[in-house]
């Protein structure tokens, strides 16, 4: 555990340290490059030059933002460290990758490697011929590419022991602040809340003495996700998913964390609009608190750069219990079908989950670097902390997430989005009963979860 709370500040001026992040990147990336490893197969010689092309479905590629620049960047290095391997992109919608996935699949041509989020990683399962990462190299060439990763994280993705697909772009709620109108509202921003009590209060007291919105805690996710309902729910002691699969938001410790989110809106310490309007608003410097993704810190750097103070803290907990965020984000799965794909795809996201790649990942998209030395790693990531250190408080509590918990079966996508649907936003925006909505909904799911 690491009980550390941190409140981290942006400097005004980021870009040096942004500058010579890049610098660094680069002479990392031109002494890499390694040998390739045995094949998984006796009869695949991996270590040849043969030129080989693999496919890299991704919803970061493409995207006309830092996401899409930064996945093309990756693809840039990879190619030029491995000449032998081609990477063929695909972009698609986040909503849409199962589906494309399936038709992919049933048309005999799925990727070889495709980025799947985490909300859909167990329908995706249920439903794909995925191979499992692990199960690709010899394993001491699995432990050697896997050391220095969170161990944390690579038990809470685990299936049955199993890394079946490797995490990727991964994210952590923290609550991002604007530490100009704290002082405005008489708080002290280096003391910002750590319960959602302190929450309520700040944010009441900003409302009050300011023209500015208090908070916003982004669990009415518009990506359909249900990270952010995680997080609420497990940092009260209680769970979305049972052991068996099956809703337990309908139980007292769930229905009592919802119903704390839902009276921050009641009370008027949150405005009931949606998530991206939201967004919209701490950017502008309309909205004090905004609790949401770390994916987003790149973009409200840029937003709040010469405007005013950008800083974050840490997940809030509710009470004396220790707050228990969920990550979201995507993994890495593979579905190549013959041995020398297999290889390639695996050489492919060694090098995404690599220091250089975690490098590129951190200082060129914003996702949090898994291999958490790099952040004081001089050759990779520490001239990035250096001066701008939003993604810390993150990154502390990553030995402390809490394992994403998925619903059981190939219905597993839509009892997500149905939650998030009929449950969380009516709840958390328009007023609906906790306690009756959620036992309904839980109803329903268990109903379309039990169909085989």
């Amino acid at each position: 555990m690491n009980p550390v709370r941190m409140a981290t500040r942006l400097r005004r001026s980021p870009r040096a340290g942004i500058a010579l992040i890049a610098a660094t990147t680069l002479a990392a990336l031109t002494a890499c490059g390694g040998a390739d490893s045995p094949a998984a197969d006796a009869g695949t010689d991996s270590s040849s030059d043969q030129p080989i092309t693999i496919s890299f479905l991704s919803y970061n590629y493409g995207t006309p933002d830092i996401g899409g620049q930064g996945t093309q960047a990756l693809i840039d290095a990879f190619e030029k460290a491995h000449p032998n391997i081609t990477i063929k992109p695909q972009g698609v919608a986040v909503a849409d990758v199962l589906t494309r996935l399936q038709t992919d699949t049933a048309a005999g041509s799925p990727p070889d490697v495709a980025q799947i989020g985490w909300s859909k990683m167990a329908a995706a399962y249920e439903l794909l011929p995925i191979v499992p990462v692990q199960d690709i190299p010899p394993a001491a060439d699995w432990d050697a590419a896997m050391e220095g990763f969170s161990e944390n994280l690579l038990s809470a993705v685990a299936v049955d022991g199993k890394v079946k697909a490797v995490p990727y772009t991964i994210s952590i709620p923290v609550i991002f602040y604007n530490a100009d109108l704290f002082r405005q509202a008489g708080l002290d921003p280096a003391k910002p809340p750590t319960t959602i009590a302190e929450v309520k209060a700040a944010a009441l007291a900003v409302t009050d003495k300011t023209d500015a919105e208090g908070v916003y805690l982004a669990v009415a996710d518009p990506g359909k996700s249900d990270y952010m309902t995680q997080s609420v729910i497990a940092s009260n002691g209680g769970r979305e998913v049972g052991a068996d699969g099956m809703p337990a938001f309908d139980q007292p410790a769930a229905v009592s964390a919802l119903a704390t989110v839902a009276d921050l809106t009641s009370s008027g310490a949150q405005p009931a609009i949606a998530a991206t309007n939201a967004v919209a608003a701490f950017s502008a410097g309309k909205l004090s608190m905004l609790i949401g993704s770390t994916a987003i810190a790149a973009s409200l750097q840029k937003a709040a750069d010469g405007k005013f103070e950008l800083a974050t803290t840490g997940f809030p907990s509710f009470g004396d219990k220790p707050a228990a965020p969920t990550y979201s984000g995507a993994g890495l799965a593979v579905l190549a079908k013959d041995p020398a794909r297999q290889q390639a795809a695996w050489e492919f996201i060694k090098f995404l989950t690599s220091a250089e790649g975690f490098t590129i990942i951190t200082s060129q998209i914003g996702y949090l670097p898994l291999r958490p030395a790099l952040a004081t790693d001089p050759k990779y990531l520490a001239p990035y902390f250096a001066s701008n250190d939003l993604l810390s408080p993150a990154l502390a509590q990553l030995d402390d997430v809490s394992p994403y918990q998925s619903f059981t079966g190939k219905n597993a996508s839509k009892a997500v989005v149905t939650l998030q649907d009929e449950a969380i936003e009516p709840i958390v925006l328009r007023g609906a009963d906790p306690a009756a909505t959620l036992s309904a909904v839980a109803g329903d799911i268990r109903g379309f979860l039990a169909q085989k």
